[in-house]
């Protein structure tokens, strides 16, 4: 019988994590951030450089999160955004959101030359479409209007790729990296500046000010000044209605390995199926990652045909070889597309957060960890207001994509209650899904040792039923993107604890 693999990013083959110890007492701090990735180092590391305490909570390991789980391309070339922001808000804040992530370029260009390990590399962004597209025409022109550092490559297009181009933007002088490396270097130099790490530490919820105390799932407490929420999806998402505020989106890469140089920059097609594509190089060898085929998160269940898929249009496209490495990601859209990044909570000063990065983690990611760093430190920040969570700017797109996005989840809520499931005798080795048992719904994934793994199939973050995830063997929810493994252990949030748990050898 055919074993599918199991995925594993890229990016953490060579994962250099020296552990950092679980929180085993309760501390107090000056400020304290929760979530290990782009945003929450980057915030950690410049409050820690300019003189704050700070201790930084991560629920899993540095790396095991979105950040280790993205194709690692740091650009401003945010699709179609620029058109859309102009149209929405005005050429002003779609001016303020491209400085604002290009400042995180210069910001990473800087500590590369200050001898960061991250494999940066500087690279054209290029975006394209096979066909005519008045979305390409719209953006050119708001590339125009606001400045930006590109324009047509239509003809540049169709000399560097293997098939024809209508149409193609590119702006000049991006970048890509190693993500990992990056979160290892920020995490030794915060602690070498002072700073506290604790691992295996999941926040559960946060207590009102002031000086808020952080509950974590061991029953420890931090207790602090300032807490930042970095977590991606923010686990205390039903104060302030985050829960109502979001899409999630999740989407696939795998890597390739490839005999001849692909293609020099990095590409973003804006037709349907969409394809991301860059190159790596690492240990003589050459790399093609391709990404794709994403979807709403939870909402299926054959993921494996979503990497075979990608895997064909590099073979087919770019003659790579099989896939050496598949992982996927999970992307927080607002309703507006812009980031939520600052105070949390209109009566609660002392709760920041930074979410709600679309696709575009690396660079807003770091733009949202300046920011926070520099609004906890009293330093002026010209673009604190148009990326804060409090706006109260509310736009016809805003309402459609809330009662879009809210009539979808009650959806979602309600199929799950009553879909039909499946026999656990029907279930295969390496197979999971819902089954009913002895009178009751629940999820079982059978492993390749014949031991069937049974877990509760309610989300713990607000009861919806997960569905199985054949590539990533997952439960995932198809209301908020919470993920659990086979065992029920929580993965990603909103939700905070494990689904119940049960192993049985007798089925």
């Amino acid at each position: 019988m055919h074993r599918y693999p199991f995925t594993n990013s890229l990016w953490r083959q060579h994962d250099r994590t020296k552990p950092y110890e679980q929180l085993k007492q309760s501390v107090s701090t000056e400020i304290a951030v929760i979530g290990a990735g782009i945003a929450g180092l980057v915030c950690a590391f410049e409050l820690q450089r300019r003189g704050k305490q700070v201790v930084l909570l991560e629920a899993l390991e540095i790396g095991h999160g979105t950040t280790g789980h993205t194709t690692a391309k740091c650009s401003v070339q945010h699709g179609t955004i620029y058109s859309h922001l102009i149209r929405t808000f005005g050429e002003e804040v779609a001016k303020l959101y491209y400085t604002f992530n290009q400042e995180s370029l210069t910001y990473l260009q800087d500590q590369h030359d200050a001898g960061f390990d991250m494999d940066f590399e500087i690279k054209d962004s290029y975006l394209y479409s096979t066909q005519k597209s008045t979305e390409l025409e719209d953006e050119l022109d708001a590339y125009r209007r606001i400045g930006v550092d590109g324009g047509d490559a239509t003809t540049e297009l169709n000399t560097l790729l293997p098939f024809p181009v209508k149409q193609g933007l590119v702006i000049r002088n991006q970048a890509q990296f190693h993500p990992v490396n990056y979160l290892h270097e920020l995490a030794d130099r915060f602690v070498q500046s002072g700073g506290v790490i604790y691992e295996q530490t999941r926040a559960l919820e946060i207590s009102k000010g002031p000086r808020p105390i952080i509950t974590t799932s061991t029953g420890r407490r931090v207790q602090a000044n300032q807490v930042v929420v970095a977590s991606h999806y923010p686990f205390n998402d039903l104060k302030g209605l985050y829960v109502s505020k979001f899409t999630v989106e999740r989407s696939y890469i795998v890597a390739c390995e490839m005999e001849e140089a692909p293609p020099e920059g990095m590409f973003l097609s804006v037709d349907e199926p969409s394809r991301s594509f860059r190159d790596y190089h690492e240990d003589g060898k050459t790399y093609l990652l391709v990404g794709g085929e994403g979807h709403l998160s939870g909402q299926v269940t054959d993921t494996r045909s979503r990497y075979d898929v990608l895997e064909a249009f590099a073979q087919q496209t770019f003659h790579a070889s099989r896939a050496s490495f598949r992982w996927s990601s999970q992307d927080l859209i607002t309703l507006d597309r812009l980031p939520y990044v600052g105070q949390m909570f209109q009566r609660e000063p002392d709760i920041w957060v930074a979410t709600g990065f679309l696709k575009w983690g690396m660079t807003n990611g770091i733009a949202a960890g300046r920011l926070l760093a520099d609004l906890l430190t009293g330093t002026e920040n010209r673009y604190a207001r148009f990326i804060s969570p409090l706006r109260s700017a509310v736009k016809p797109h805003d309402v459609r994509s809330f009662v879009k996005t809210n009539v979808d989840t009650v959806t979602q809520f309600v199929k799950g209650k009553t879909e039909e499931t499946g026999t656990v005798d029907a279930l295969q080795l390496d197979e999971g899904g819902l089954v009913q048992l002895e009178g009751k719904k629940v999820g079982v994934y059978r492993d390749l040792e014949n031991q069937c793994h049974i877990v509760s199939p309610t989300c713990t973050h607000l009861g919806c039923t997960v569905k199985w995830n054949n590539a990533e063997r997952t439960w995932d929810c198809p209301c908020h993107g919470s993920r659990f493994d086979s065992l029920g252990n929580v993965l990603e949030g909103p939700a905070t604890k494990p689904l119940s748990y049960e192993a049985r050898d007798d089925l």
